[in-house]
């Protein structure tokens, strides 16, 4: 928790004086009716002078606009799903394949989602495609992840890119200005295409990217690059990384060639960084179950920074009326 007004934390210097003001008129009222105390209410006689206490206390914290990250459901959003089917899923390093894998684990991802976010899934070779775009229609994102099957290369930064366009649109407003007429009557051509204002790592709260690879990126432009842009536009990116430790090697049919395939991590950590995004690593059907049961969750819930003075008020009302509640109930009197 933090303090929007940490200056005002000051006043809490004053709970220790009221406490010890209190203390010394309990001992100066004793001096003077000490019989009467005796046969008097007893502990009960505090309670009321320190639920006062309390409340003031509370209302100093109140007073410097505590904030804490809280945890909010989310709006309806999009989660496009960027699924790698480069040759190399097809290693069965992660049993029964990569490629069989990565389906269950999607399959999990997209029947226990919440009901309103959509899905898109995107998949990526020696570039990228939308095999179907965003619904929340889950036996066409099925059937989609049915058709998955391993082809060739890796083209890590055209699958961000993709997922990217799909979820603002190629003609997004903000980076294609139409063309103007000017007062005279002649066509103003339209300036170059500008990326939209950066805003924040991860700020982007209506959609998600869920990159998932086995591979270094082979093709197409830098991931990181790309990564780059997806940050600028507020959009987080998770990555999960299939493979195991040994990577796996795969031969090429009728060559008699035969290769070993590594995991880049570096690569995919740093996308998440970038992104305000997490890394997941992959090394059995089992964790990939894991990571995309944690990924639902994640898309059904928003943390989130918020001002909770409101909760330090109404802690402050209710025990100002407990501890007057209480005074008026065994000494018919406020305090």
């Amino acid at each position: 928790m933090t303090f929007v007004w940490v200056q005002m934390l000051w006043f809490l210097a004053l709970v220790p004086i009221l406490v010890l003001l209190y203390i010394l008129a309990q001992r100066r009222r004793q001096k003077y009716a000490r019989d009467a105390l005796r046969k008097g209410p007893g502990i009960r006689r505090h309670i009321p002078a320190a639920l006062f206490i309390a409340a003031l206390t509370v209302g100093v914290f109140a007073l410097a606009r505590p904030t804490a990250t809280v945890t909010l459901p989310s709006e309806e959003g999009t989660a496009i799903l960027c699924v790698d089917v480069s040759g190399s899923m097809a290693a069965t390093d992660v049993k029964p394949s990569r490629m069989e894998a990565v389906k269950e684990g999607a399959r999990t991802l997209i029947t226990g989602r919440p009901h309103n976010v959509r899905v898109g899934i995107v998949t990526f070779s020696s570039d990228a495609a939308l095999i179907q775009p965003p619904t929340n229609n889950s036996d066409l994102l099925l059937a989609a992840v049915d058709r998955l099957h391993p082809e060739r290369y890796t083209a890590i930064g055209s699958a961000i890119q993709m997922a990217l366009d799909t979820i603002f649109g190629k003609e997004d407003d903000s980076k294609h200005a139409e063309a103007q007429t000017s007062p005279q009557g002649q066509l103003i051509p339209a300036p170059p295409d500008q990326e939209p204002p950066a805003v924040a790592p991860g700020s982007y709260k209506s959609a998600v990217i869920v990159l998932l690879t086995d591979g270094q990126n082979t093709e197409g432009p830098d991931p990181l690059d790309i990564a780059d842009k997806a940050a600028n536009r507020g959009v987080r990116v998770f990555t999960i990384g299939v493979g195991t430790k040994e990577g796996a090697v795969l031969s090429i049919p009728g060559t008699g060639w035969s290769f070993r395939v590594f995991l880049d991590e570096p690569t995919l950590r740093q996308i998440a960084a970038k992104t305000a995004g997490i890394y997941y690593k992959a090394s059995s059907k089992e964790d990939l179950q894991r990571i995309y049961q944690s990924l639902a969750t994640r898309l059904m819930v928003e943390r989130e920074k918020t001002e909770i003075t409101a909760l330090f008020v109404a802690a402050v009302m209710a025990l100002f009326l407990a501890g007057g509640a209480f005074s008026l109930l065994w000494f018919n009197r406020l305090l």
